[in-house]
């Protein structure tokens, strides 16, 4: 498959690879998310594997999903995203969801399901046909090291670049909670939608349920996207 974008990819390529280099950070892409559930559970103990990449639960074909690693210099895992195909049968993915939204949990266990809720966005109803779900986003805590380097930016639009490479997708969407939200971390990841209210998580021992943003963008937005220059974005979100 060929993407075509305004200009060439190759400089987004190049250029992220640069910058990645330059931090000594190595980026692993795969499809074996039996590979991966072991990743999350030796390196990352700071945030369980999502539902929506559960290979026990979820047939994740090569051909429908994968999932990005990235490792720094010494060989830690510092960043993970992971990405699928949804297959929304001719529906709007505010039908879909209305009985599939509990697939979508947070990682945190008491998740109470029963009373948990989604509720359909404007968006939700405009996002219809090749539909590709993108989550799994954790960056190493590290402060100035990896967060507010701007890296999060680079490894974001490499994830969205993976996801319009292989499947041109009309849509991508995560979700996004409330607190996350506030701090601005949709931009950094080139969401140019962030709609407030999506889903409410009832959580064991919580007075307040969690809330979670539906956030997504096009496919004529992620061309836009993966068109500006990276290291400009990359200046800009340090």
């Amino acid at each position: 498959m060929t993407l075509q974008f305004p200009r060439d990819a190759a400089p987004f390529i190049a250029t992220s690879r640069d910058i990645l280099r330059a931090y000594g950070i190595e980026v692993t892409i795969g499809s074996n998310f039996e590979d991966y559930s072991a990743i999350i559970k030796a390196e990352r103990k700071v945030q369980n594997l999502g539902a929506p990449f559960d290979f026990e639960k979820f047939d994740l074909k090569e051909n429908h999903a994968f999932w990005l690693i990235g490792r720094n210099a010494e060989g830690d895992l510092i960043h993970t995203q992971a990405a699928k195909k949804v297959p929304l049968n001719g529906k709007s993915l505010a039908s879909h969801l209305l009985t599939r939204f509990r697939d979508f949990p947070p990682p945190i266990p008491g998740v109470d399901f029963d009373r948990s809720r989604f509720r359909a966005t404007p968006g939700s109803h405009k996002i219809m046909g090749n539909v590709v779900y993108h989550g799994e986003v954790w960056m190493a805590p590290e402060e100035g090291r990896y967060r507010g380097s701007g890296l999060s930016t680079v490894l974001a639009r490499t994830g969205l670049f993976e996801v319009m490479r292989r499947w041109n997708a009309d849509f991508i969407y995560g979700f996004m909670l409330r607190q996350v939200a506030f701090k601005g971390f949709a931009e950094r990841m080139g969401y140019m939608h962030n709609e407030p209210g999506a889903l409410k998580w009832h959580i064991a021992g919580r007075d307040h349920p969690l809330e979670a943003f539906l956030t997504y963008l096009s496919q004529e937005e992620a061309r836009f996207l993966l068109d500006i220059p990276v290291e400009d974005l990359m200046s800009q979100a340090a």
